[in-house]
């Protein structure tokens, strides 16, 4: 399978394949167009369809991790007839080539301990890849990594993500613009608790300061209840009242 660069020379014009049509995708183009000055790579099949890297070094990835000398992959995805073709090591492969070719430590990434969850990498994929894990927070979510030397040091969590934990009662949720889906699904969320008299509060990580020190491993959608890491999964509206145990 072939595949095309995103870069800022003609994101405009190319689809990124987990974006929803419209102002979604402007959004997450938007991000993704001042992330290039930081060396984000996004690679995508020429199909059409959901089958994508993107990677980053870690001093600029926007998550709570202490990895310098590494490579961040932000996500790894392909789904649907993009199944079955060898398009995961194809990716893979292109970010190990690029770590290799800038002297980095090796690259890394977020799952889920011992099993798969949505929005995250599959770790028996990782594990059978070579990966090992680095670090594991309190909520299960792992740091994962392939290093290039036998004696390299790994990355390692922030404290604020080893031990998640968010102030206040109710709901909290903290998310970036990373992914398309929470510029749709956020505002729905809020509009539903707010209908319902539930405590919920949205806190828009916009720089890459705030994301490195969120509470939390991943930035991207990190939901909590009072003060509990409840799921990294984006909520739609009804997934979200079920959740807060409304009965509609």
């Amino acid at each position: 399978m072939d595949y095309i660069q995103i870069t800022k020379e003609n994101i405009d014009k190319e689809h990124i394949c987990c974006a929803m049509s419209g102002k979604q995708s402007l959004a997450k183009k938007e991000w993704l167009k001042q992330r290039f000055a930081e060396g984000l790579v996004f690679y995508r099949s020429v199909e059409r369809g959901k089958c994508f890297i993107e990677y980053i070094p870690a001093e600029n990835a926007w998550v709570p991790i202490t990895a310098d000398g590494w490579l961040y992959i932000n996500c790894l995805w392909f789904s649907g007839s993009m199944k079955g073709h060898g398009c995961s090591n194809d990716l893979l492969e292109k970010c190990l080539s690029d770590a290799r070719a800038q002297g980095k430590k090796g690259i890394c990434i977020l799952c889920a301990e011992g099993r798969k969850r949505e929005f995250l990498a599959d770790p028996k994929f990782l594990s059978h890849k070579g990966f090992e894990v680095a670090d594991v927070s309190d909520c299960g979510i792992t740091l994962m990594c392939l290093p290039l030397n036998a004696d390299t040091a790994l990355p390692k969590f922030k404290n604020c993500a080893k031990h998640p934990k968010a102030d206040g009662e109710g709901f909290v949720l903290y998310y970036t613009d990373q992914c398309p889906f929470t510029y749709y699904w956020v505002p729905k969320v809020q509009q539903a608790a707010q209908q319902h008299n539930i405590p919920f509060r949205a806190i828009h990580i916009t720089d890459k300061e705030a994301a490195q020190n969120v509470s939390a491993p991943v930035t991207t959608y990190a939901l909590f209840r009072d003060g509990v890491f409840l799921t990294q999964g984006i909520q739609s509206d009804k997934k979200f009242l079920a959740l807060a145990g409304v009965q509609i």
